[in-house]
């Protein structure tokens, strides 16, 4: 059995179904327009990076070749976007799994996303890590990602009043508590980062050497 042609085909279904699902979830149950819900929608760093992790399972389902999807098969992509899923699992648990009792598909969704897709994500990733390069400068740069995105909430929720965590609200919580949340978590996604950046690196020292590009 080829694990490594059935597991990208298992993650592609498990996260598009997911993301569907939530999306369709909140479409029925919107209290704003259909642009402003689907504004929201891509607000929220579970959503945007549980579709990165669709995007990197559907390009190894179907490949083909460009800069961006050559890039986005390399193991320093897998290492950056399992860490981010692993941080959305972990943050999720910790800070907000409490807030909400979802039920019915909605706590399927939420299980998707929050737990059974981070999982997978990691599994994975220690099935292909030892034929994969990681390139510590490549690896690093996909930090602007989670920096991008918290440009962009902080920005947005600022102009609109909408903020789609507790802990980015910086009108309700001060400045200061929201700066020590971000950096909070900014530091346990670079040691995530770096702890997997490291365990791969020794991997493929004790498998011999990496078989793909950086």
């Amino acid at each position: 059995m080829n694990f490594k042609k059935i597991l990208p085909r298992i993650g592609m279904c498990l996260v598009w179904f997911a993301l569907i699902t939530q999306f369709i979830l909140m479409l029925l149950n919107r209290e704003v327009s259909v642009f402003e819900l689907i504004i929201r929608f891509f607000s929220y760093f579970t959503i945007t990076t549980n579709l990165l992790v669709a995007l990197y399972f559907t390009n190894l389902v179907w490949p083909e070749n460009g800069f961006w999807r050559d890039r986005l098969r390399s193991g320093s992509a897998a290492t950056a976007i399992t860490t981010c899923i692993l941080i959305v699992g972990i943050v999720y648990q910790t800070l907000l799994k409490d807030l909400w009792r979802p039920t019915g598909l909605q706590r399927v969704a939420d299980q998707l996303l929050h737990g059974i897709i981070p999982l997978f994500m990691l599994g994975y990733w220690l099935v292909i890590v030892k034929s994969q390069n990681i390139g510590l400068k490549s690896v690093y740069s996909w930090l602007l990602y989670p920096i991008g995105y918290l440009a962009f909430a902080l920005g947005r929720g600022y102009l609109s009043g909408f903020y789609p965590y507790p802990f980015l609200e910086i009108k309700k919580i001060g400045f200061t508590q929201t700066a020590i949340n971000i950096g909070l978590i900014a530091l346990g996604t670079i040691m995530m980062l770096t702890l997997l950046t490291a365990i791969g690196r020794g991997i493929q020292k004790l498998k011999g050497p990496a078989t793909r590009h950086q």
